[in-house]
């Protein structure tokens, strides 16, 4: 499996799509650099996602990329991803640990410098493996949800210990933005997902990012 920490790239994807439409998507995400994609779909029910979950697994093993699942660490298991990641008001970490199997990937949002000790500071399964950070701007995938704004995309460069990807409102217009705050990696949805051309969308996000290994 490979290694989150390698990950420069996550694209965050709905099943909303008829399958052709779906797999072409995903497919030119990773055409232009993504190496991270996740299921999210909170409209979506068991069946639909599991009816997904294929699409995503192929697309991800075409390109030696990682695939999780939003939200479900029982799903973990059934859909052959690689792991789940939970909001802070989802399960604990451990919880989703133990249902997503031994091996699975778990990672954990966060919106502040709080939450980002509070999970570095975690011990054993609790401690997650990786953290979102924001959002940085608003954005109507997290309805409610305050900015966190850029501030904390400088906390989280100058504090964390885990892998940490800056999440929210981030585009090609916006991302020079979030790497100068010290981001590495960063969570994309409408920059690939409502681009006429996704697998330029993605390359154009992909190569303002640095290369794997460079930094944490």
């Amino acid at each position: 499996m490979p290694d989150v920490a390698d990950a420069r790239l996550y694209f965050v994807c709905d099943a909303a799509r008829p399958a052709k439409q779906l797999a072409a998507l995903l497919e030119g995400a990773l055409r232009g650099g993504a190496d991270l994609i996740q299921l999210r779909d909170k409209d979506a029910d068991e069946r639909r996602l599991l009816a997904a979950a294929p699409i995503f697994r192929a697309a991800a093993d075409g390109h030696g990329a990682l695939f999780l699942i939003n939200d479900r660490p029982d799903l973990v298991g059934p859909s052959a991803a690689d792991g789940v990641h939970v909001g802070q008001d989802d399960m604990p970490v451990a919880e989703a640990r133990a249902l997503a199997g031994a091996g699975a990937i778990v990672g954990l949002s966060s919106h502040g410098p709080t939450q980002l000790d509070t999970a570095q500071s975690a011990a054993g399964d609790a401690r997650p493996d990786y953290l979102s950070v924001g959002p940085v701007w608003a954005t109507p995938t997290k309805p409610g949800r305050p900015a966190a704004g850029l501030d904390y995309v400088r906390y989280a460069a100058a504090a964390a210990t885990l892998p940490w990807f800056a999440i929210g409102g981030i585009d090609a217009a916006n991302l020079r933005e979030v790497r100068d705050a010290g981001a590495k990696r960063v969570v994309v949805v409408r920059a690939i997902a409502e681009a006429s051309d996704p697998e330029a969308a993605a390359a154009g996000l992909r190569s303002q990012l640095e290369p794997v290994g460079a930094g944490r």
